[in-house]
């Protein structure tokens, strides 16, 4: 969690690695925008699917970044080979992405529909304690179901190390979905295989079926190109809804797209783009991004990205200390990252020349030990005595964001002000939520951008008074960093390129 004081090395992302371990024998390099893909013709009259090609074999992307476009690390692919038989240039960023509403609801009809939902909800001895990635699903396989498609839904769960395991079976997703939707939804045996493709050709209009863990096998996640053909055999249309995931090139978020004819985004996945990515691109002014967590090294990217387009950035969380040691304060025993001091400078350097209000809090809530039972005492944000930590920011501070809010038309957020787990320490947090919810009512636009501070917004109940809560977390990041999604990148695009 983004505790203020976890002092745990934030874990380098080894999904390049993963990517980038496949055959020269078809290999692609990802497109450069987090809007990019394929170019398709949007028909509400004439056939929808007509001008999505056939592909026997896999496409070839074509990236043509802007110079100011940053490729992810995670959407690093093979170099092509030259073999591919088609070629796509990557669109620009200002493209939107084709969903399941831009086509005529009947191209569904009787079409075998992948759906990659993710159906990764925490279990306790195989009880769901938490449905709401389910729920969030719903929409999509409600409208596919409807408009007379055979859903064929795939997931992950958990972390499986050496092929399947009993706890990290969908078997429990299976019944929810089944009470959800009100039919019966059947947990095939596997995901791949000649049972799957026997169940898949069963089905009828509406039906849904399924699929097993895609993480029993290994090559999901290294993009394998076989596994990919075999998840799409037998598949009409990809449909992706699984933002959490998408940051991944994984081959039921990615791979797959290569050996279908239409690759699209689900109604999910469509309201985290328009949310987050609009947020970025197109914002009501005054803009303000408030970005929390423990540690700056986790935020910069964010934080130098969100300085393009802001008015103001406020900065909470464990982060805060790094940039008030930088200014020659005591911080105490707070959390501090001694190799980030320059960063910290560098930062409010940055702000000055962009003309960016950077905010940090004026006092904090410090304690002299970390638990929930700890003795506190508000302490000046430039005054922390030695033995005592910040855990959360002060009543003070709360005031001082309260009011740098007060006139936002857009505010962005992402990262808990404190330790939200110990009550003593979620006032800061909770305020943050409560002045955002104020705000929706007012008419501004409120996004929570994924990770602990979606947890806080529903742990304060105030998630339904935002204007969008974020289902990610690393992709949520990512996309506002400015990074492409692969699982983005492989969907088709609304606009034709001559």
């Amino acid at each position: 969690m983004e505790t203020l004081a976890m002092g745990a090395a934030v874990a380098a992302s080894g999904v390049a690695a993963r990517a980038t371990a496949q055959s020269a024998q078809t290999s692609r390099v990802a497109a450069a925008s987090a809007f990019v893909g394929r170019s398709v013709r949007v028909s509400r009259s004439g056939a929808g699917f007509a001008a999505a090609s056939q592909r026997a074999r896999v496409v070839r992307i074509v990236a043509e970044a802007s110079k100011t476009e940053q490729l992810s690390k995670t959407a690093q692919l093979p170099e092509d080979d030259g073999k591919s038989d088609v070629q796509r240039p990557a669109t620009q960023g200002s493209d939107r992405k084709m969903n399941i509403k831009d086509v005529p609801v009947e191209e569904f009809k009787g079409k075998t529909v992948f759906v990659r939902a993710d159906l990764n909800v925490p279990l306790n001895k195989g009880t769901i304690t938490d449905d709401t990635r389910i729920r969030a699903s719903l929409p999509t396989i409600e409208f596919l179901t409807k408009a007379g498609a055979k859903v064929v839904l795939a997931s992950h769960l958990g972390r499986p190390k050496n092929g399947p395991e009993e706890k990290f079976s969908l078997k429990p997703v299976a019944g929810r979905l089944t009470e959800l939707l009100g039919k019966n939804v059947e947990l095939a045996p596997d995901c791949i295989g000649e049972e799957v493709k026997s169940k898949i050709a069963a089905l009828k209009e509406g039906d849904v079926l399924l699929l097993e863990n895609v993480r029993f096998y290994k090559e999901e996640e290294k993009n394998d190109i076989e596994f990919s053909k075999k998840l799409s055999e037998n598949i009409d249309i990809f449909v992706n809804d699984a933002f959490g995931t998408a940051h991944r090139a994984h081959a039921s978020t990615a791979g797959i797209a290569d050996y279908v004819s239409s690759r699209l985004a689900g109604l999910l996945l469509e309201k985290e783009l328009e949310y987050l990515a609009g947020v970025v691109k197109k914002p009501t002014k005054p803009f303000v991004a408030i970005v929390g967590g423990s540690k700056i090294s986790s935020k910069i990217t964010v934080i130098e990205s969100l300085m393009n387009v802001c008015d103001k950035v406020i900065l909470g969380g464990g982060m805060i200390f790094t940039f008030f040691k930088a200014d020659g304060k005591s911080v105490g025993s707070s959390l501090v990252e001694d190799d980030k001091i320059e960063l910290a400078k560098n930062l409010v350097k940055m702000a000055k020349e962009k003309g960016v209000e950077l905010i940090l809090p004026v006092d904090v809530l410090a304690a002299d030990k970390f638990a929930p039972d700890a003795n506190v005492k508000k302490c000046s944000a430039s005054e922390i005595p030695d033995g005592w930590m910040g855990l959360d920011i002060g009543p003070d501070a709360i005031k001082q964001f309260e009011a740098a809010l007060k006139d936002a038309k857009t505010v962005l957020w992402n990262g808990p002000m404190g330790v939200f787990e110990f009550d003593e320490f979620a006032k800061g947090t909770y305020a943050v939520a409560e002045a955002m919810a104020k705000l929706t009512k007012e008419g501004a636009i409120t996004v929570v951008g994924g990770g602990d501070s979606v947890a806080a917004v529903e742990k304060a109940k105030l998630a339904d008074q935002m204007s969008h809560v974020s289902t990610g977390g690393g992709a949520s990041l990512e996309l506002l960093e400015g990074k492409v999604l692969p699982g983005v990148a492989a969907l088709d695009d609304v606009r034709i390129h001559a």
